[in-house]
């Protein structure tokens, strides 16, 4: 899944961050309410977890503020702010889950899926496709001419990416980004080693070869007929 974490404790961010991507998921962090509104009213998220006292908008605004601009996604408040007010007005404002500092991640992931498994937004878009390629999102699963293929949760991450933006060029600028979280070149060939080990798990064998390198620019997902 794709989550929006707003969060401007580093400790915390650092704690649920590692946990969701070691479970295969992306996760897009912003520190103040007001970047987070920003972020989760232009793109389209499976989840936003919301800090209660953040800088420059408050958690509490901010889901107001997504709220009235129409953004649907499910919103779960996360906040050592546990009186019952606070929660009330938490769900009051837009929330849709509210749970209580300190916390196991392994409750944080359980909502997670909790409200993703009830959003119709989700339910519309957990299965994407490509030719006869499969990728179920909630299940984890990729199929390719309905035979299983295992993945890794980064090769996971790298072929959701590269089905999304199927058709087009992505740069290795825009996957180091996307699907590793780094904003500047590692000087690795970590891009190139995971497309060969998608290519061997997710071509080999087949007629159609679907994952293409286009030279001098990135990679593509080639939609074949």
């Amino acid at each position: 899944m794709k989550i929006l974490l707003i969060e401007d404790d580093h400790k915390t961010t650092t704690y649920i961050v590692r946990g969701l991507c070691e479970k295969g998921h992306r996760v897009d962090h912003r520190v103040s309410g007001r970047d987070g509104l920003f972020l989760a009213s232009k793109q389209v998220y499976d989840v936003v977890i919301v800090d209660r006292m953040l800088p420059a908008m408050d958690g509490l605004s901010a889901v107001t503020a997504m709220r009235e601009a129409k953004v649907e996604t499910p919103i779960l408040f996360l906040t050592a702010l546990d009186g019952i007010d606070d929660r009330v007005e938490g769900l009051e404002a837009g929330g849709d889950d509210y749970l209580i500092k300190p916390f196991a991640l392994s409750e944080l992931l359980a909502r997670i899926h909790a409200l993703a498994r009830r959003s119709t937004q989700v339910a519309n878009r957990d299965l994407l496709q490509v030719a006869d390629l499969k990728i179920d999102l909630f299940q984890r699963t990729v199929r390719r001419r309905d035979i299983p293929v295992d993945l890794q949760p980064r090769e996971f991450q790298l072929l959701e990416y590269l089905i999304r933006h199927a058709d087009q060029v992505v740069t290795r600028a825009m996957l180091l980004e996307n699907v590793w979280g780094y904003y500047f070149d590692p000087k690795t060939n970590i891009v190139e080693t995971h497309i060969s080990r998608l290519r061997a798990k997710i071509d080999r064998g087949h007629d159609v070869a679907l994952i293409q390198t286009v030279r001098g620019a990135g990679y593509r997902l080639h939609a074949a007929p």
